[in-house]
């Protein structure tokens, strides 16, 4: 499922219909079609991993109250603080492409890329003090919800990494610029989707008691 947004954002020139279509439409959605297929299946999928943990957490109100106190809500809302800003990076790589200013562009996404290492580098340490603590998936029924959302979200991190990589080598190319950037939109709509789910995450799974 992943390779056709990898396809998206390698900056291919588009078609002049996708061209004239996103110049007309000012409320056309940015990037690729695909993607908001992709972003929406995402989101399903993450949807119903919240509901599940929601209907959980009514079954067992005690137990999750006991093991969300264990879970450290500093790391988390620095990551969360992270990704807000990695977020406005990309936002701002999208405004300096549309401008032409392909340097800043490059910077603001490397910028980004950065805090998705930063991100990843402080949810290894909160899985390491988590094993340290003894979670893991067959430990109880918080546990599994808890390790098994964050995880899959780790996983999407580092998917929009690659895909931020490829937008880099391709920025390096020549491939875009201010009258083509559809990969930038594209890629850039998947990081703020990434983004989006940590936020519903982090306030369901570490602040909700």
């Amino acid at each position: 499922m992943h390779a056709p947004v990898l396809q998206a954002t390698t900056g291919l020139p588009c078609g002049a219909a996708s061209r004239g279509r996103l110049r007309e439409g000012r409320n056309a959605l940015p990037g690729d079609l695909a993607i908001w297929f992709f972003i929406f299946a995402e989101l399903l999928v993450f949807g119903v991993l919240f509901v599940a943990y929601a209907v959980a957490r009514r079954s067992q109100v005690e137990l999750f109250n006991s093991e969300q106190a264990l879970l450290d809500r500093r790391s988390g809302l620095i990551n969360t603080l992270v990704l807000i800003t990695s977020s406005y990076a990309v936002a701002c790589a999208g405004v300096a492409i549309r401008a032409h200013r392909l340097r800043d562009c490059a910077g603001w996404l490397l910028g980004a890329w950065a805090l998705g290492a930063v991100f990843l580098a402080c949810k290894c340490l909160e899985f390491s003090h988590d094993a340290g603590m003894g979670m893991s998936l067959s430990r109880n029924l918080f546990d599994m919800f808890y390790l098994a959302l964050t995880f899959f979200h780790f996983l999407h991190v580092v998917m929009a990494m690659v895909i931020l990589s490829v937008l880099l080598r391709n920025l390096r190319l020549g491939r875009y610029s201010a009258s083509a950037h559809t990969g930038i939109e594209t890629g850039s709509a998947y990081w703020h989707m990434v983004d989006l789910v940590w936020i519903i995450l982090f306030v369901l799974v570490y602040v909700l008691h």
